[in-house]
């Protein structure tokens, strides 16, 4: 895939497009709203945390808990399969409800969290291929098998319910295997996990889905890792910054060189040349107060690979995004991301903003 391919939208060339104007289906409203959790515990504010960002979250989170489907998904644009999303919709949705504190047991959106969980293993989604994705996503499949994987990792040992266990350790080590299947020869992933080809945006995703697997206790080959890695070494510019694919090359782009840098902390790269040479040129490059091109993808993975590099690079841009996205809020509590549409920006928006919080251990250091 040609690199100039990237620019007009990395959100558009990922298959995740909005039909401009079609509302969320009526029916998709939740018909069991969340109550308070009796036995929810109140954690203090984290030192970043002001009160106007805590009310940014609770209308966000509770924005996604309205707008989640009867069969627990989340879907741009209604109840169509085609065009919609569900797969990388419910997982990105389900990463803030765990970002905001709740689980699959515990927490007032715990059932949010169940019905994210229950949609993603339905058969219809979970193939005996290892492959996660729905209906009518089956050529641009990986971003979204990539995404539900990682929360559905992230989620193991949470569910409090031993066949749903057993359930979710089967489809995530058939999603391992189907990954592992669909690397390239150069190390990467594409769009479909028949295509053998690579590019770095899905790449990213999938060794990010690996490592929460790692996390929750599951194998993952060694080599996919090493190759993995070793593909962002082969699209690093001499720059510091990453290029769309290992093959193409081209111009670095900030948006993957955010991701980029990220992974390589999830790898436990901190100290590796590559990794201090990719962040050095995400500060030069990115600002927190920047909202053209692809604005909400690339401040979900800055966020996480400053909060690893330390207090020194997160405090100051964590002050500025949060400023930032509560500007950025619609009434209604929804944040529109990208293009893509509200639950995409919303669900980022909280992940973003809850990283002080310490509750998802994938992106802590």
């Amino acid at each position: 895939m040609n690199s100039t391919l990237l620019p007009s939208s990395l959100l558009l060339s990922c298959g995740l497009v909005l039909a401009a104007g079609l509302p969320l289906a009526a029916q998709d409203a939740d018909p069991n709203p969340a109550k308070a959790d009796p036995t929810e515990v109140v954690l203090p504010r984290p030192k970043l945390v002001t009160v106007a960002t805590e009310r940014a979250i609770e209308k966000g989170i509770k924005w996604l808990a309205r707008h989640q489907g009867r069969d627990g998904s989340f879907r741009e644009g209604g109840q169509g399969m085609g065009g919609a999303y569900p797969t990388a919709m419910t997982a990105l949705a389900g990463m803030a409800f765990l970002g905001h504190g709740d689980t699959p047991t515990r927490g007032r959106y715990a059932n949010n969290v169940r019905r994210c969980v229950r949609f993603l293993l339905n058969p219809r989604m979970a193939r005996r291929s290892g492959l996660i994705t729905s209906p009518g996503e089956e050529g641009r499949s990986m971003y979204g098998h990539g995404f539900a994987t990682m929360f559905l990792a992230c989620t193991m040992g949470e569910t409090g319910d031993v066949e749903l266990e057993a359930r979710l350790k089967r489809v995530l080590e058939g999603a391992i295997r189907l990954t592992g299947r669909a690397q390239s020869k150069l190390g990467g992933w594409y769009y479909s996990p028949e295509s053998k080809n690579d590019e770095g945006s899905v790449t990213v995703t999938q060794v990010q889905a690996l490592r929460a697997c790692q996390r929750a206790g599951l194998p993952v080959p060694q080599k996919v890792i090493k190759q993995a890695t070793k593909y962002i070494e082969l699209s690093a510019n001499a720059d510091g910054g990453i290029a769309y694919s290992a093959g193409s090359k081209g111009t670095s782009m900030p948006a993957i060189s955010a991701a980029a840098c990220a992974v390589l902390y999830n790898a436990g790269q901190y100290d590796s040349p590559m990794a201090q040479k990719c962040l050095a040129y995400v500060r030069r490059t990115i600002r927190a107060g920047q909202t053209g091109g692809h604005f909400f993808y690339t401040h979900l993975y800055l966020s996480q690979a400053y909060y690893q590099a330390g207090p020194k690079d997160f405090d100051a841009y964590y002050k500025g995004i949060a400023s930032k996205l509560i500007t950025l809020q619609s009434g209604d509590g929804s944040w529109q991301g990208d293009g893509v549409g509200a639950v995409y920006g919303t669900g980022i928006a909280i992940t973003i903003l809850t990283l002080p919080y310490q509750r998802i251990p994938l992106y802590m250091r």
